[in-house]
């Protein structure tokens, strides 16, 4: 059974992780991806540790795409570009705004030569307003989004999600915006321009904040764990680390109290005996829950909780979540074989399905790999193939006599 996307064709000009997650995703969906890069490659396959010459977290965001490095700056570059375009179902681009416009490779620029072009662009804080022409991290979009304010614990210093939350939620968000165009242009027949920021994306999965402050006018302030409107829903410390309760609900909290923690007394307290109560009472909820989750390891409290129904866990470290038996059982650490790397491993697809949807075809490419492959099947002959590479104007990291790197913006 073929994948969804097989046969749809994307030029990925994107850099780092917001565009490269989501041309990830199309990828495994089946899109033939061709990541454009400049001579220097993208700033993730400088990242350690390096394997073999090769960056293995730039491998394990960039599988199943083909790369040619273009120097896009040359005249001669742009036009090639341009050709593969003219070629795309979908392009991609998170230059900072206003430079893809100074390149000629600009949204107005390509439909001129493929209205049916689906272009899609990912920015610090978007096209247009007052911060449009600003350049923007995710670390920049965290801070302003109010995001690092309500992360961490009361009292201390702002802190950033443990991961890159807002690129990878700007990548989420223009995939499901590149999926949603594409559906419209089948069923209408037209191409068309979209664009996500750092900024916005991140702050539109604020939605319980967003209703407390608008609502209530409440504002959302840092709570180390806890839930703001669930309780006990936290990590609590147990005897050898923590463990986290998710028993927010009446039904939930009364089997927790009486099964779990054999404190059915807990249900005629008046600080805990109604969920907003609860939630207000959260520190003396803490004071008691851990007098009692102390006593004994979280392997212990995990086991009781799954007989008795309710949700909790083991707060793991990265290493033991990666040795974890379920995500073993669950294919979330794949095996693949890179071409300098060797065999690797490789983040699995997290979602399951009954039909062909998403697959890992081919791994990560070293920079310039499919340039000669890709200038054949657009009709250049060996010897303007070879041409090219002498004169600068394409790249393989791998061929012999390569040029001098160049800068993109």
């Amino acid at each position: 059974m073929p994948l969804p996307l097989e046969g749809v064709r994307v030029l990925d000009l994107t850099n780092v992780m917001a565009g490269p997650y989501c041309s990830m995703v199309l990828g495994d969906m089946g899109a033939e991806v061709i990541k454009v890069e400049s001579f220097d490659g993208d700033t993730s396959r400088r990242f350690e540790p390096q394997v073999g010459g090769e960056s293995y977290c730039f491998a394990v965001l960039n599988r199943n795409k083909r790369s040619i490095a273009v120097d896009m700056k040359n005249p001669r570059g742009k036009a090639l570009v341009m050709q593969l375009a003219a070629k795309a179902d979908i392009m991609m681009e998170n230059f900072r705004p206003g430079v893809v416009k100074k390149l000629g490779l600009d949204y107005d620029s390509m439909k001129q030569h493929n209205p049916g072009l689906i272009y899609a662009s990912m920015s610090g804080f978007g096209q247009t307003g007052p911060y449009g022409r600003k350049g923007g991290f995710d670390i920049i979009a965290q801070g302003m989004s109010g995001i690092m304010m309500m992360t961490g614990y009361p009292g201390g210093r702002p802190a950033k999600v443990g991961i890159a939350m807002n690129d990878i939620a700007s990548g989420v968000t223009a995939l499901y915006g590149i999926l949603g165009a594409y559906i419209g242009r089948l069923r209408h027949g037209s191409g068309q321009y979209l664009e996500t920021s750092l900024l916005e994306a991140g702050l539109a999965w604020s939605i319980w904040e967003f209703g407390a402050y608008f609502g209530g006018g409440e504002l959302p302030t840092a709570t180390g764990t806890r839930h703001r409107r669930s309780a006990p829903y936290q990590a609590y410390r147990s005897q050898d680390g923590y463990v986290t309760v998710g028993a927010g609900s009446e039904k939930l909290w009364r089997a927790f109290a009486t099964q779990v923690c054999n404190k059915p007394e807990w249900l005629a307290d008046p600080r805990f005996n109604d969920p907003n109560i609860r939630v207000k009472n959260a520190d003396a909820l803490e004071v008691e829950l851990e007098k009692v989750l102390t006593t004994q390891p979280t392997a212990y409290w995990v086991e009781k909780m799954d007989a008795a129904g309710v949700p909790g866990g083991p707060v793991y470290g990265y290493d033991q979540i990666m040795k974890d038996p379920h995500i073993k059982a669950r294919h979330m650490v794949v095996d693949i074989d890179h071409p300098k790397i060797g065999p690797m491993k490789t983040l699995g697809l997290p979602i399951k399905s009954t039909g062909a949807l998403t697959q890992i075809r081919q791994p990560a490419p070293w920079l310039g790999q499919h340039t000669e492959e890709v200038l054949r099947e657009i009709g250049y002959a060996d010897g303007d193939v070879r041409e090219m590479f002498a004169a600068g104007v394409v790249y393989d990291s791998a061929r012999s006599g390569a040029p001098a790197t160049t800068e993109q913006e």
